[in-house]
C-alpha cells in the first residue's frame, strides 16, 4: 500500500463511519427492522479485519478447508463423519487463544494466528441445514462479508440448495465471491476438470463474468504435501488481491460498496413507495372529481324537476286566471246574483270556492305527477354518486406489495386505511340516517316508517318523494289558503281588478317560493350528501398527509447520503 493511501486511510475511515452511521439512521427512519440491523451489523464490524464467510453445504468440507488455511496443525473448527458445525463461528486474531461465547448461535475464537491480523473467517452451517436459527444468523453476516468462499464437494457442486443460497448473495448483495471445490483428493482428473469447468458456465449463467474457481484438498494440504493440495493457488489469490497491506482499504471500499447497495434499494423502495403516494393522491382526486361531477348532474336534474313544476304550475294557474277574469266580470256576477236569489244555482261565493278547491285538486294532481317522475330521475342520480365512490374504493390500484422487502408495514398499515375506509363506507351505504337530513325533517315525527326503518341507498328515492311533496305542497297550501282569503267577501264586480291583481301576485309568489324552496332544498340536500360521502375519507387523506411528508424527508436523507457515498467511493 502505499505512504498516500496508508496516510489517507484513517480519514477515509472517520468518513465511512459517518456516513455508515448516517445510513443507520436512514434505515430505521424507514421502519425496517431487518435492514437496521444488517447497517448496525456493518457499522460494529467497520474496525474488525477483512472478513472471509465461509458457506457451503453440509459436509460439503468447510470446516476442514479453514483448518488447512489456518495451517495451525491442529484443528481448530470441529471435523467428523456427522454435521459438527451448529454455530457460527466468528475467528478473528487475538495475542492469546481465546473462546468466547455471544449467544447460543454465534462463538467467537481468539487465535494467535499472523494471516489473522489481515482477515477474520466466519465458519456457518451448511446452507441446508434444517436448524432454524442458522440461516438467518448466517445471511446477517453475508451482507457485512469482504469476500465469500463458497465451498463445494468437489464431486457434486451441483446442489440445488448450494445454489439457491449463492443466487441470495449474489442477487441481494452483489458480493465478491470465489469458488472452492474441496476434497479434490477422493476424484481422478478428468472428472475434477469436469466439475471445475461445470462450476464455471455456471457462475457465468448466474451473471459472474469472471469466476475464480480452485480445486484443493484440505486432507493434502494437512499433511504436508502441498504441491498435491491445491492449496498455492488460493494462497497466492489472497496474497495478491487481500492481504499484503491491501485489506484495510478493500475492506473500506466494500464498506462503501454495500452502503451504496443499501441505498440503492432504499431509493428504489422510495421511488415504489413514491408510486404509490401518486396513485392514491390521484384516486383521492379522482373522488373528489367524481362527486362534483356527480353533484352537478344531480344539481341538473333538480333544475330539471323544478322546471317541469313550474311550467305545470304556470299553466294551471293560468287557466284557473282566465276562468277568474271571466266569471268576475259586470254580466256574469249580475246573472249569479240573480241566479242566487231565484234559484238554486251556483251563488258567486260558491262558485269562487269551487274554483279555489279545483285550483287545488289541479295543481296537486299535476305536481304529484311530474314530482313522481322528477324524483325517480334525482334519486336514481344520487344514488349514482354513491354507488361510483363505493366502486372506486373497491378497485383502489395497490403498487406497493405486502411482501415489498422494506416497506412491507407501509403497505400493511396502508392496507388498514384502505380496509377501513371499505368497511366505514359500506356501513355509510347501508344506514338510513346517512341520507337523511334534520334541516329536511325539522320534526321526526314526519318521516314515515317505511322510510326510518329502511337502509342506505334504497330509501333514497323514497326520502326525495316525502320531501319535495311535502314542501310543493306547503307551498300551494299557502297559496291556496291565501286566495281563500283574498276571495271572501266578494259580492260585486267593484273588487274585481283587486281579486285579480291579489290572485296575480299571490300565484307569482307561490311560484318564486316553489322555484326557490324546492331547488334550494334540494341542492342543498346533494351538496350534504356529498360532504357525507367524502368525510368517510378522513383517515385516508391523513395517510396521505403522513405519507407526503415522511416520503419528502425519507428523500431528502437519501438525496444527501447518496452525493456523499458516490464523492467518497470515486477517492477510494
Amino acid at each position: 500500500m502505499s505512504n498516500l493511501v496508508s496516510k489517507n486511510l484513517q480519514a477515509w475511515r472517520a468518513r465511512v463511519e459517518e456516513l455508515v452511521k448516517d445510513l443507520h439512521d436512514l434505515t430505521r427512519h424507514t421502519g425496517n427492522e431487518a435492514l437496521a440491523q444488517t447497517v448496525s451489523d456493518l457499522r460494529n464490524r467497520i474496525h474488525e479485519p477483512f472478513m472471509f464467510v465461509i458457506v457451503g453445504e453440509v459436509k460439503a468440507g468447510k470446516s476442514s478447508f479453514i483448518n488447512a488455511l489456518l495451517a495451525t496443525g491442529r484443528e481448530i473448527t470441529k471435523v467428523a463423519p456427522q454435521p459438527m458445525t451448529d454455530i457460527i463461528l466468528q475467528i478473528l486474531y487475538g495475542d492469546t487463544e481465546e473462546e468466547i461465547t455471544i449467544n447460543p448461535y454465534l462463538k467467537k475464537i481468539l487465535l494467535p494466528v499472523d494471516i489473522l491480523r489481515e482477515i477474520a473467517i466466519v465458519d456457518t452451517p451448511g446452507t441446508n441445514t434444517i436448524i432454524e436459527h442458522h440461516q438467518e444468523i448466517t445471511e446477517r453476516f453475508i451482507p457485512a462479508s469482504d469476500l465469500i468462499v463458497f465451498v463445494f464437494e468437489a464431486k457434486n457442486p451441483y446442489r440445488q440448495s448450494a445454489w439457491d443460497f449463492f443466487n441470495f448473495i449474489n442477487e441481494e448483495w452483489h458480493k465478491k465471491i470465489i469458488f472452492v471445490l474441496q476434497q479434490k483428493d477422493l476424484m481422478n482428473a478428468e472428472d475434477l476438470a469436469v466439475n471445475l469447468k461445470g462450476v464455471s458456465e455456471y457462475a457465468i449463467k448466474k451473471g459472474i463474468a469472471a469466476p475464480v474457481v480452485f480445486a484443493v484438498s484440505a486432507k493434502a494440504e494437512q499433511e504436508g504435501r502441498h504441491e498435491e493440495s491445491g492449496f498455492a493457488p488460493l494462497q497466492q489469490y489472497i496474497r495478491q488481491h487481500i492481504t499484503g497491506g491491501q485489506a484495510p482499504l478493500l475492506k473500506l471500499q466494500n464498506n462503501v460498496a454495500l452502503s451504496q447497495n443499501i441505498a440503492g434499494r432504499i431509493g428504489q423502495a422510495l421511488d415504489i413507495r413514491q408510486a404509490q403516494l401518486t396513485a392514491d393522491t390521484e384516486f383521492r382526486q379522482d373522488i373528489r372529481q367524481t362527486l362534483d361531477h356527480q353533484e352537478r348532474r344531480s344539481y341538473q336534474q333538480v333544475d330539471l324537476l323544478v322546471e317541469n313544476l313550474v311550467a305545470a304550475y304556470e299553466r294551471i294557474t293560468r287557466d284557473k286566471e282566465a276562468e277568474l277574469n271571466a266569471g268576475l266580470g259586470f254580466f256574469s256576477l249580475l246573472r249569479r246574483s240573480f241566479s242566487s236569489i231565484f234559484s238554486k244555482k251556483t251563488s258567486l261565493k260558491e262558485w269562487l270556492d269551487q274554483l279555489a278547491r279545483n285550483l287545488e285538486g289541479d295543481l296537486h294532481r299535476e305536481l304529484r305527477n311530474r314530482l313522481d317522475l322528477g324524483v325517480s330521475d334525482l334519486a336514481d342520480s344520487v344514488q349514482q354518486m354513491a354507488k361510483l365512490i363505493e366502486l372506486k374504493i373497491r378497485d383502489n390500484p395497490t403498487i406497493l406489495k405486502s411482501d415489498h422487502d422494506i416497506f412491507g408495514d407501509i403497505v400493511e398499515r396502508r392496507g388498514r386505511v384502505i380496509l377501513e375506509l371499505q368497511e366505514a363506507f359500506s356501513k355509510f351505504m347501508n344506514q338510513t340516517d346517512s341520507f337523511t337530513d334534520n334541516r329536511l325533517f325539522p320534526d321526526k315525527s314526519s318521516v314515515s316508517p317505511n322510510i326510518a326503518t329502511g337502509s342506505g341507498l334504497a330509501v333514497i328515492g323514497l326520502i326525495l318523494a316525502a320531501v319535495t311533496q311535502g314542501m310543493v305542497f306547503d307551498v300551494t297550501g299557502g297559496v291556496l289558503t291565501t286566495i281563500g282569503v283574498l276571495f271572501a267577501g266578494v259580492t260585486s264586480s267593484i273588487k274585481r281588478r283587486k281579486i285579480l291583481a291579489g290572485f296575480r301576485q299571490e300565484i307569482a309568489k307561490g311560484q318564486t317560493r316553489l322555484e326557490q324552496e324546492v331547488s334550494d332544498k334540494l341542492k342543498t340536500y346533494i351538496e350534504q350528501l356529498k360532504l357525507r360521502i367524502d368525510s368517510n375519507f378522513k383517515g385516508f387523506d391523513t395517510m396521505l398527509e403522513r405519507e407526503q411528508e415522511q416520503i419528502k424527508t425519507l428523500s431528502e436523507q437519501h438525496r444527501s447520503l447518496n452525493v456523499r457515498l458516490e464523492a467518497l467511493a470515486k477517492e477510494l
